[in-house]
């Protein structure tokens, strides 16, 4: 039975560590919230590690200055792992080919940074979809067109034999007041379409494993069995902590805000228990914002 709290603190001593997701957890797409940032502030004074864990299509440095400008500051956080580091260096090691098309906005071309951690990677050239020996997919152009609009390039993509590598599995997030389109919507369709797609963020085991990593790596260390992982997608976050052997902290104010009833600080019982079961998946722990 998954338990409902009132803040994270109340449970926070019994983890070293914190994997906590950033879009509907930390942010709303736009600015911060003030509660959770708080929360991370006064989790790492009592001296928990607070990795960000997020399936942002993009390096982590670009996520830093992000969240910067959103009100995030550094001082709530000690390492970022992001599903496009993880699945970069997947595509530096040639998993969808050497000539790629690209699918995304502009502001994803960080995308093919170099990363100095790989000792040989893959020349990654952008191409027509015509050209390819796969797909690099950050997300749609258009965020808040259907996903269907892809239909007649996937088809081409899917006869060929095109693996579609996904960045960001991530379904829709909500900005501000508005949903948009992820890429691991398009990567839904093109394998339900009969095409290969590759998944490398949440709930999927790579970015956990550089979650791990990045937590490693800071002075100290921490006891990689007590960790939480906190977030609002319940296949995204709350799955891929289970999946992993992980308890977990359901924010239910985010996209389930409305299945669960969530209207002031927490989720009516019922409700949650209802939604809990339809998806099948079972935190350890839920609360309405996180504070």
């Amino acid at each position: 039975m998954t338990q409902i709290v009132h803040s994270f603190l109340d449970i926070a001593s019994e983890y070293d560590a914190a994997f906590v997701d950033l879009w509907g957890c930390m942010h709303n797409g736009v600015t911060a919230f003030p509660d959770a940032v708080k929360a991370m502030q006064d989790y790492r004074k009592a001296g928990g590690r607070v990795i960000l864990v997020t399936n942002a299509p993009r390096p982590w440095t670009s996520v830093q200055k992000q969240i910067q400008g959103m009100g995030i500051p550094d001082d709530s956080w000690d390492a970022i792992a992001t599903s496009g580091d993880s699945a970069r260096a997947a595509m530096f090691e040639g998993a969808v080919g050497q000539k790629v098309w690209f699918m995304g906005e502009d502001h994803d071309q960080s995308f093919f940074k170099p990363m100095d951690m790989l000792a040989n990677p893959v020349e990654i050239t952008q191409v027509p979809l015509d050209e390819a020996d796969g797909i690099v997919c950050c997300g749609p152009a258009d965020p808040h067109a259907d996903p269907s609009v892809y239909r007649p390039q996937f088809l081409a993509a899917k006869q060929r034999g095109l693996k579609l590598l996904c960045a960001n599995p991530d379904i829709v997030v909500d900005r501000g007041e508005s949903r948009e389109w992820c890429a691991g919507a398009l990567a839904k369709l093109y394998t339900e379409m009969g095409g290969e797609s590759l998944y490398f963020g949440k709930p999927h085991p790579p970015i956990y494993d550089l979650a791990r990593r990045r937590l490693s790596q800071l002075d100290g260390g921490a006891d990689l069995t007590r960790i939480i992982c906190i977030g609002d997608g319940i296949h995204t976050d709350i799955l891929g902590g289970q999946q992993e052997d992980l308890d977990s902290l359901f924010i239910t104010g985010g996209l389930a805000a409305a299945e669960t009833q969530t209207t002031d600080m927490h989720p009516a019982g019922p409700a949650l228990e209802s939604y809990l079961a339809t998806q099948q998946v079972n935190p350890t722990y839920a609360i309405g914002f996180l504070r």
